[in-house]
């Protein structure tokens, strides 16, 4: 059940993954499917008083500045380790990567990791997972940090946009059990792009 749950969040997610380029509309199309779930009572992970409520998530301006090329260096002969959650579960995940990259003229790395239960699937056996946090968090947006989806790269580089970031379900309902933010993911500046934290 756990991991059918945990598919159908992915796949709500499937805009998520970094384009090639930097794109305003397939930004807005990301945000625009993200309401639309969230709004549908059948696929919302939100408690049933605030699906009463909802409106629309809030998220930061979409910014050119924190879509970026990283340098991505993949690590081998990693051990697989047991991922803390919000909960008892602890899925297997491998650190895949390393993404290496700059903003604001300030260097900054990224692990990237990969479920090995989700590896197995064909539909995503291409899929990374990558949780930060960042000085916003706690603030304006979420404090146990935000997640972007990727795909394995074909080269030496990633695209990560911090545009296409979203929160865990735990930051809506309690119910749920998300991975959470290694320690070594906090980053030491303010990534305003992406969902903000949610207002009741």
């Amino acid at each position: 059940m756990k991991n059918i749950l945990f598919l159908a969040i992915l796949g709500m997610f499937n805009l998520g993954f970094s384009q090639e380029k930097f794109d305003v509309s397939s930004i807005e199309e990301f945000q625009k499917t993200l309401n639309t779930e969230f709004g549908n009572k059948n696929e919302s992970p939100l408690t049933i008083e605030d699906l009463d409520t909802f409106k629309a998530l809030d998220f930061y301006p979409i910014s050119e500045k924190f879509f970026v090329v990283a340098q991505f260096i993949r690590t081998k002969k990693e051990k697989p380790f047991e991922m803390k959650t919000s909960t008892e579960r602890k899925p297997l995940y491998v650190k895949y990567g390393e993404a290496h990259f700059m903003i604001d003229g300030l260097k900054f790395k990224l692990n990237i990791y990969r479920n090995i239960e989700l590896s197995k699937n064909d539909e995503y056996k291409d899929y990374l997972f990558l949780p930060f946090s960042d000085l916003t968090s706690g603030k304006e947006s979420y404090i146990g940090g935000k997640y972007i989806d990727l795909k394995i790269p074909k080269g030496d580089t990633i695209i990560i946009d911090f545009n296409t970031s979203y929160n865990p379900f735990c930051a809506y309902n309690h119910k749920f059990s998300c991975p959470k933010v290694p320690l070594e993911n906090d980053l030491n500046i303010e990534i305003r792009a992406g969902v903000m934290k949610f207002h009741d």
